[in-house]
């Protein structure tokens, strides 16, 4: 009786074990296409918001980052990352959606759109800085300049926000907006030709946009007097020596030149988030990723963009230059509340100086 038992035992095990391996799916291996080969120029930028010289670019930038210890095993090799990285910035879309178009299982697309996300993002010093010599800072005075005759200007700073899942966690209720949902409020300055030369992107989309310029780097440097010139801001930001805003009630004719070439002149920030977002809709449709991953991905996007501009990239069909950030006009204009003595006096000194003379 024992032995019979124990040969039924031996005789299911064996039963489960096949039913185990008809069940395992095949392995599939897809196809993976070179699209710098399949596609023009004109349908890459289509496709992947960039052009195929930008591509190679970022290409020669990480490809020592990204590329697999070796080709083996239908490895997956750094152009194919670039390729999913790319195309899930530019449609914003599933994972698997893009692990699709590119050959590649969904598991794969998540775990190597990171790590080029990442590996971009640590080049952030190469292409993301103001002005480093004299020469270039005046051709970013003369370019402010040139747009509304409003001078000294260095750059056009505001803050924007990016869309994402909530975090989790204690704090999570500290990154809904006051539209209502999850998003990193980032900062952004830029230059006249929509360029950006710094940028924030670590705070909590509750956190107001003074207080993210108070705690960054590039304000200590113009308090310290290592970045000289003004900058343009809102009504959300406090008016200092180096950061001018719109006047509430203006009155004389010169404080209404003065807005009206503050408001054209700070209107360069609109357009660049207003391109940065059509270039790349996954900034406005929502990142869905751990906080560490989408603040990489914010950043690439910014470097990207500005290798873009650099290579004088021909912009995709759907973005018009004189797109601006939708989401930040309705602030554009709100009272400054708080004065600064100094700033002020510095503001009226322009105004006297300056903007009386061009009436």
């Amino acid at each position: 009786m024992n032995h019979r038992i124990l040969f039924d035992y031996y005789e299911d095990d064996e039963i489960d074990e096949a039913v185990i391996a008809l069940q395992q799916r095949p392995r599939i291996f897809y196809e993976r296409v070179n699209y710098l080969e399949l596609y023009d120029n004109h349908d890459f930028i289509s496709r992947f918001r960039t052009s195929k010289e930008t591509f190679r670019t970022l290409l020669r930038l990480i490809e020592a980052d990204i590329s697999p210890p070796s080709q083996r095993n239908r490895a997956i090799l750094a152009p194919c990352k670039l390729y999913m990285m790319l195309r899930y910035l530019a449609t914003g879309s599933f994972l698997l959606t893009v692990a699709d178009f590119t050959g590649v299982s969904e598991s794969s697309a998540c775990r190597y759109i990171h790590q080029v996300c990442r590996a971009i993002a640590r080049h952030r010093s190469k292409y993301i800085y103001f002005p480093k010599n004299a020469v270039d800072m005046r051709k970013v005075v003369s370019g402010f300049y040139n747009c509304s005759r409003f001078p000294r200007v260095v750059g056009a700073v505001d803050c924007t926000h990016i869309k994402i899942q909530s975090p989790g966690g204690d704090n999570a209720e500290t990154f809904r907006n006051r539209k209502g949902y999850f998003s990193i409020n980032t900062q952004c300055i830029c230059n006249p030709w929509l360029k950006i030369m710094d940028i924030v992107a670590r705070w909590p989309g509750s956190c107001h946009d003074q207080i993210i310029f108070d705690n960054s780097l590039i304000k200590s440097k113009f308090e310290t007097g290592i970045l000289k010139g003004y900058l343009l801001g809102d009504g959300g930001y406090e008016v200092k020596p180096y950061l001018m805003t719109p006047l509430l009630n203006p009155t004389t004719r010169s404080q209404q030149l003065y807005n009206e070439s503050q408001i054209r002149t700070r209107n360069v920030i609109e357009r660049c988030f207003g391109v940065l977002k059509r270039r790349f809709p996954v900034l406005s449709k929502g990142i869905t990723t751990s906080l560490i991953n989408t603040q990489a991905i914010i950043v690439s996007c910014a470097i990207i963009h500005n290798i873009c501009i650099d290579l004088h990239d021909e912009l995709p069909n759907d973005i018009l230059q004189e797109g601006y950030d939708i989401e930040n006009i309705a602030e554009a204009n709100l009272p400054n509340l708080i004065g600064v003595t100094r700033g002020r006096q510095e503001r009226d000194r322009l105004i006297r100086d300056h903007f009386s003379n061009l009436e």
